[in-house]
């Protein structure tokens, strides 16, 4: 029984996990503080006012906070423009270079169709005749 969980926990993908989740929360933390230090202040400075959460309206004596709603969406838009802007798109980048630099030089390219068709028809003819039935 321990000798199975001990295979389990040793796994590969049981440890690659583990990293992906302990390194996905550090790099949360640093996005959280990109947004909250950086981008939060910058739209403030635009907008003019940091925080929405007191924004809210009144309809028939109720009354609709919608500010939190607000300030959930810019947090979400800025920590998705930042994850693309400084992940994403770098490392898609990065993975274009390297796709150009490392072409196989034992990779042999298709036929072109014509010969394609030509060499076809010379494995048919080394078949030999076939033979037709009426």
């Amino acid at each position: 029984m321990l000798k199975g969980f001990r295979e389990f926990i040793l796994r590969g993908n049981v440890v690659d996990l583990a990293v992906a989740v302990v390194i996905g929360t550090a790099f949360g933390a640093v996005v959280k503080a990109l947004v909250a230090d950086i981008l939060t202040p910058l739209i403030a400075a635009l907008v003019g006012q940091p925080n929405f959460s007191t924004l809210k309206f009144t309809i028939n004596r109720s009354t609709f906070l919608y500010g939190d709603l607000v300030n959930t969406l810019i947090t979400f838009l800025a920590v998705a423009a930042a994850v693309y802007f400084f992940v994403v798109l770098p490392l898609n980048r990065l993975a274009q270079r390297r796709a150009r630099g490392q072409a196989s030089p034992n990779e042999v390219p298709p036929p072109a169709p014509d010969v394609a068709l030509l060499t076809e028809i010379r494995d048919l003819l080394a078949q030999g005749p076939v033979s037709s039935q009426h």
